[in-house]
């Protein structure tokens, strides 16, 4: 899930995204948004022929679902997901159940005959759960929906809550990857950012997961954090790095309405330092072997997090629990569903239609301008035939954007390809902001 290219984007739920940091181009202008154009005019078509080129058109975009757990044990400074800190029992079992009426609701108002491609626990912190409870969700969730094969089921964890017998409960549950919130090696900055772990727990975190048999983790890393040096980021990264996971997320800190940080501001970084950690970062990052493919995200050969593909390539989603958000395309219509967040109201009213907060249909402009926030996050860019299999529009209602940003070099064009291009990938915000629809 604010700006597109923000920590949150309430579009994207669940993709924590964080801006570029760009290095100032002297005399260049990436603006030009004043042409707007109306969608063009597409002719209308018989009714079951529509609705047979939607349902043919959902049935190839793929499905994936998103459990959100909202406790923490406490709330960081810079965070501005729905996350509740835990005061007193958790009520695990209750929720459980919440989840899977929530499920049930869901799928009540449109059966699903695709497999899931992928699971995700996200939070809040999932690791607070028991093994029995992530494995109750799990066995609920295979009662109702089709696992693919090869599914990735990924839980997030935060490594002071980690405990190895607790990590060896997830995997024999199903967990295959897990993803920790590092977010730094240092224990000065560890305690400026609120988190409850020092970095020998973080190391011991890891050990813990590849002692009970994950061979898929993800490790967060931050950058630009209250009053750090280019030597301490660069010391962070080749830390992190020594713990070999196989993928890397590499988050620049950025500052959110809402959030304590927000209202007592740090010194950070100012903007040359933080691109030089950047700059410095991406370097190490491709030197030990990841490539990157997305804004904040690299990965080894075959390791790439097939979740956040899946909303980067504007999949379909189902979002349940407190605040989950989800995406799918129903009868030629991209529909958009969220939950409440607070934990109590989400269990009082899961099951039924009171539970939904809000629900919206996407289309037109708006759906060209979500497909093309997600997609250009991505190195390899989207496919034409794509964009107009996963929206219904043409190649039209990305016009003139498109052509323009093709004319500034922010984008190149290989065939039906669409991709950024490096100048593209440094401006993200701009690139994508030319596509905001009017």
């Amino acid at each position: 899930m604010a700006g597109p290219n923000s920590r949150r984007n309430t579009r994207c739920q669940r993709l924590r995204l964080r801006p570029v940091v760009p290095r100032p181009l002297a005399g260049q202008n990436l603006g030009g948004t004043d042409a707007r154009t109306e969608e063009p005019h597409q002719p209308s078509r018989p009714r079951h022929a529509r609705l047979a080129e939607a349902t043919a058109r959902a049935a190839v975009i793929p499905l994936a679902l998103y459990i959100h757990i909202p406790w923490c044990a406490k709330k960081c400074p810079y965070c501005d997901f729905n996350s509740h800190p835990a005061r007193g029992q958790i009520p695990e079992a209750d929720y459980v159940q919440a989840l899977l009426r929530d499920l049930d609701f869901e799928l009540a108002q449109a059966p699903e005959a695709r497999p899931l491609t992928s699971i995700f626990f996200g939070g809040g912190t999932p690791s607070l759960f028991s093994g029995a409870g992530i494995g109750a969700i799990l066995d609920g969730v295979a009662q109702r929906l089709a696992f693919a094969p090869g599914i990735e089921i990924t839980l997030e964890a935060n490594p002071g809550t980690a405990e190895a017998q607790r990590f060896r409960d997830y995997r024999a549950a199903g967990v295959n990857r897990l993803s920790m919130g590092v977010q730094s090696l240092n224990d000065r900055h560890l305690k400026a950012l609120g988190r409850i772990h020092g970095a020998d727990e973080a190391r011991a975190a890891v050990a813990m997961a590849r002692d009970a048999g994950f061979d898929n983790l993800n490790l967060d890393l931050m950058f630009a954090l209250p009053e750090q040096t280019l030597a301490e980021a660069e010391a962070d990264l080749r830390g992190l790095l020594a713990l070999a996971p196989e993928h890397v997320s590499y988050y620049h800190l950025t500052l959110e309405p809402n959030t304590e940080f927000a209202a007592r501001p740090p010194t950070l970084p100012d903007s040359d330092l933080a691109y030089e950690m950047l700059e410095r970062g991406q370097a190490l990052i491709e030197a030990a072997g990841y490539a990157q493919y997305e804004t904040s995200a690299y990965a080894r050969p075959g390791r790439r997090a097939a979740h956040n593909l899946n909303y980067w390539r504007f999949g379909d989603y189902l979002g349940i629990g407190a605040g989950a958000h989800g995406k799918r395309t129903l009868d030629g219509r991209v529909l958009r569903r969220a939950r409440h967040k607070h934990p109590k109201t989400f269990m009082e009213t899961a099951g039924s239609a009171a539970g939904v907060q809000e629900q919206r249909a996407v289309d037109g402009a708006e759906l060209a301008f979500e497909y093309v926030l997600n997609s250009l996050r991505l190195h390899e860019g989207f496919a034409l035939a794509d964009f107009r299999a996963r929206t219904g529009l043409a190649d039209t209602a990305l016009e003139p954007a498109l052509g323009r940003m093709l004319s500034k070099g922010l984008l190149e064009r290989d065939g039906e390809v669409i991709r950024p291009t490096v100048l593209g990938r440094n401006h993200l915000n701009t690139l994508q902001m030319e596509f905001l629809p009017s």
